[in-house]
């Protein structure tokens, strides 16, 4: 992915928020921050800072809407994915955690102007069992 100059005009540029920027804005799949930590592991064969710098890290991130945060429902693990200016919606398995890419917005343009309420974004999961966790629950 291109280098995006800007969001350092926001945060100060640190060799950690820049090796983490990296990984969550080429990744295809939402990732945690020890997701985050393995990649670099295997990217670069070692990390010379701890999750927890990570961990940091994201936070930061959040604070300046970078990324989006997604808690999954009877986990303590939360996913992050870098904010490209679009969003993404999931239906996510309760039981494996699979994450599947909705292919498009099920709320695209919903203001409620008879609530006299203008929307200006919106956060969709969908919750369930995949095909494979879902055939071993009928088991």
């Amino acid at each position: 992915m291109k280098e995006s100059p800007e969001i350092w005009n926001c945060l100060k540029r640190t060799r950690q928020r820049e090796r983490v920027y990296r990984i969550l804005s080429e990744a295809e799949r939402p990732m945690g921050a020890s997701d985050i930590y393995q990649e670099i592991l295997r990217q670069d064969g070692d990390c010379s800072y701890a999750v927890s710098t990570i961990y940091r890290v994201l936070q930061a991130f959040a604070e300046k809407g970078m990324v989006c945060r997604t808690d999954l429902p009877g986990s303590d693990t939360a996913l992050y994915e870098w904010n490209a200016g679009g969003h993404r919606h999931y239906a996510i398995c309760l039981k494996c955690h699979k994450r599947i890419a909705l292919k498009e917005c099920p709320f695209r343009n919903t203001d409620l102007p008879e609530q006299g309420f203008r929307v200006t974004g919106h956060k969709v999961e969908v919750y369930g069992y995949c095909s494979l966790c879902g055939e071993k629950e009928n088991r």
